[in-house]
């Protein structure tokens, strides 16, 4: 991928800017599109860092559309056949967020998170540590970190706005929050979509330990995959040949950023402390090589 200028915000003014997340611009287009900016601003504890990782927006983008691709015949996603020409007629605004802007179809979120964990990581090992649990499903005990467990386990967490935390909560909680067999159905699909993704990524060097998948319903009630899927930003990846259990691995994604954040005196809340370009530009490589190593 050739040096670009990073992108820390869009700047659209032909669409009316409806929310700005974490890392995502989000535009209305009409009542029933959305334009979704991929920007190249990083979160690390749920706090959104003063600094872009140049490109980052660019590789979760491709990333996310290799993967909707990939899961396509097996459920619905977010994504809508409107070029981006059609919605953005300005040569200049288009340039601003070609490659980084998708035009989906407008859906109703669910208030969970559905996260997948195959391995004992971040605060699912906090967790196991306490109690021998993660999310109230007991685990085998005698665990190491970063094992793999008998069996991928779903793990929802709450929905947090910016600057709060997510929190991680039992299966009971996710059924009174959307219902018993939407979440039945949410851990189904969200189980088979990391198992098949994990299969794949390992043939090609990657150990997928965590991912994190959104959904939402469509007019007629049906769960559609929205969001970003099984990027750096979503998920934990870890080149195989350097794993090994009972420590941290070395990562693709932004665990090497959480690492660096972890070695400060910070107590993980706003304003975070700034990156040394040294971070930023090997944040980045790690990025494009997860890109270019899953999808080549």
């Amino acid at each position: 991928m050739n040096e670009i200028a990073a992108l820390y915000e869009s700047n659209l003014s032909s669409i009316p800017l409806i929310q700005k997340g974490k890392v995502r611009d989000i535009y209305a287009i009409g009542e029933r599109q959305l334009l979704i900016v991929t920007t190249d601003r990083i979160s690390a504890f749920d706090v959104v860092l003063s600094e872009p990782v140049p490109g980052k927006g660019l590789v979760l983008t491709a990333l996310s559309d290799f993967w909707f691709a990939r899961i396509g015949n097996s459920i619905a996603n977010h994504l809508s056949d409107i070029p981006l020409l059609d919605v953005l007629t300005d040569k200049s605004e288009r340039q601003q967020v070609e490659g980084r802007a998708i035009v989906v179809d407008k859906l109703k979120p669910l208030p969970i998170e559905s996260i997948v964990r195959g391995y004992i990581i971040g605060s699912g090992w906090k967790d196991y540590q306490r109690t021998g649990r993660v999310c109230g499903i007991d685990l085998p005990s005698g665990l190491e970190q970063a094992e793999r467990l008998p069996e991928p386990i779903f793990t929802p967490s709450t929905k947090a706005d910016v600057g709060d935390h997510d929190e991680n909560i039992n299966f009971d909680h996710a059924c009174n929050l959307v219902g018993r067999e939407r979440a039945e159905e949410v851990r189904r699909v969200s189980l088979d979509i990391y198992k098949n993704a994990a299969d794949y990524a390992k043939r090609k060097g990657i150990i997928i330990a965590d991912t994190k998948l959104e959904f939402g319903l469509d007019v007629e009630d049906n769960l559609v995959l929205i969001d970003e899927v099984l990027t750096p930003d979503s998920s934990r990846f870890w080149p195989a040949s350097e794993y090994r259990v009972g420590v941290s691995p070395p990562s693709f994604d932004k665990q090497f950023v959480r690492d660096y954040l972890e070695t400060l005196d910070w107590d993980k809340r706003a304003p975070a402390p700034n990156l040394p370009t040294d971070i930023l530009e090997r944040t980045a490589e790690k990025y494009r090589e997860a890109l270019e190593q899953l999808t080549l």
